[in-house]
């Protein structure tokens, strides 16, 4: 298929593309006119070595390149997988993907899919036509993703802007935004918010409080109970605190069983609930809509943050349209879409460099003091940690 983008859709690099090809061709002309005194062999000479150097400068200083482009509009298509609108919202960045590359769908199958199902998906559907072309999982599935050596490497035009620890160093993976676990309470239904993981022991919390999935698969559920580790006692390098918190929480009766949606929450079946702060924005909307009173509270003796990990599937129908969707998240209209979602983008200092976010995007996030407390676990401690959950959540939680 060829690019359907008229010239008020092209990008700035295209414009860039365009204008510096046209001063290439002025300076070609300047020299045939200088060189009218002389040998017209020479004088040709000299016009095709300028005008390929000054060619191949514009190729290679457009980014993503033409040739990438061209591919991707060739493909038509990228598909997607676990991307819910109201996670982090995404419903604005596919708009926004759409809107910018016309001619390329991104359909999103089983948007609310775990990180653990996108990689069955990934390895069940393999050189079928809807296989995924590009993931967002855990960092504990991106590693073992890694190990199957899955990804296809790619390094987006933005890389230098996107911190060391939010990116695979060979370039297998982007971690495009990240946010914090947080406790959700619907106070139509719960009065008192808790604002703790030692408030969830309370019995007036009794069969409320819901992981947003099975830890041992969501990345958001895993990273709660890394939280309540934190909070317990616990650390990167030891998780079982947090397995025994939810053990105890379990056998008081507090830990209900149904993960967390928004036809959970907006039908009161998950009151209290633990999960990202990037996915309370989006729920907001349909809450008022329902006549529904929330409330969002970081624990005060948890706070963890985390990310997930984006990037190309290795061998994936449609390669280059996937290394087009990487370049989109972490572009400015991608990273800000993040961040109108409550989600702090990977390119978060560099764009407040830039003076592009506003007082009013950065009032989505959380609180300053809270960001500056994150710390991400390393490899290895994300390894032992998902091993330890393997090894204990069904004995200790899942199976009581």
């Amino acid at each position: 298929m060829t690019n359907k983008r008229t010239t008020d859709e092209m990008s700035l690099s295209d414009h860039r593309y365009r204008w510096r090809g046209f001063a290439a061709l002025a300076m070609a002309g300047a020299l045939v006119l200088g060189a009218c005194g002389g040998s017209d062999e020479a004088a040709e000479e000299a016009v095709t070595e300028e005008t390929a150097a000054a060619v191949e400068e514009v190729t290679s200083d457009a980014c993503p390149s033409q040739e990438l482009l061209d591919a991707a509009n060739a493909e038509a298509n990228v598909n997607l997988i676990a991307l819910p609108d109201n996670w982090a919202n995404y419903k604005g960045i596919l708009a926004s993907f759409r809107d910018k590359y016309p001619g390329i769908a991104n359909p999103v199958a089983n948007p609310d899919a775990s990180s653990a199902d996108e990689l069955v998906a990934v390895e069940t559907l393999a050189g079928q036509p809807s296989q995924p072309d590009a993931l967002d999982v855990s960092p504990a599935i991106s590693l073992e993703i890694t190990a199957k050596d899955l990804w296809e490497p790619y390094k987006p035009c933005t890389w230098d802007e996107i911190p060391d620890f939010l990116k695979d160093p060979d370039g297998k993976w982007v971690a495009a935004y990240y946010g914090i676990m947080a406790i959700g309470t619907n106070t139509t239904i719960v009065k008192n918010a808790p604002s703790s993981f030692a408030d969830l022991k309370k019995p007036e919390y009794k069969g409320l409080v819901s992981l947003n999935g099975d830890p041992r698969q969501s990345g958001a559920a895993f990273n709660a109970v890394v939280a309540a580790s934190l909070a317990n006692g616990g650390s990167f390098d030891d998780i079982i605190p947090g397995i025994k918190y939810f053990a105890e929480l379990k056998a008081m009766g507090n830990l209900a069983g149904t993960d967390v949606t928004e036809a959970s929450v907006i039908a009161g079946e998950t009151p209290v609930w633990l999960d990202w702060t990037y996915n309370y924005p989006g729920l907001a909307p349909k809450l008022v809509e329902n006549g529904i009173t929330w409330a969002i509270r970081v624990p005060t003796d948890g706070v963890h943050g985390g990310y997930y990990a984006q990037g190309v599937v290795k061998g994936g129908p449609n390669n280059n349209a996937a290394k087009l969707w990487i370049e989109h998240i972490v572009s400015d209209e991608g990273a800000l879409g993040y961040l109108e979602g409550g989600a702090i983008p990977a390119r978060f200092e560099a764009l407040v460099a830039a003076g592009k976010v506003s007082e009013e995007a950065k009032a989505n996030l959380p609180a300053p003091e809270l960001i500056k407390q994150i710390k991400f676990p390393t490899k290895a401690q994300v390894t032992a940690m998902k091993e330890a959950l393997a090894a204990q959540w069904g004995p200790m939680v899942a199976d009581k």
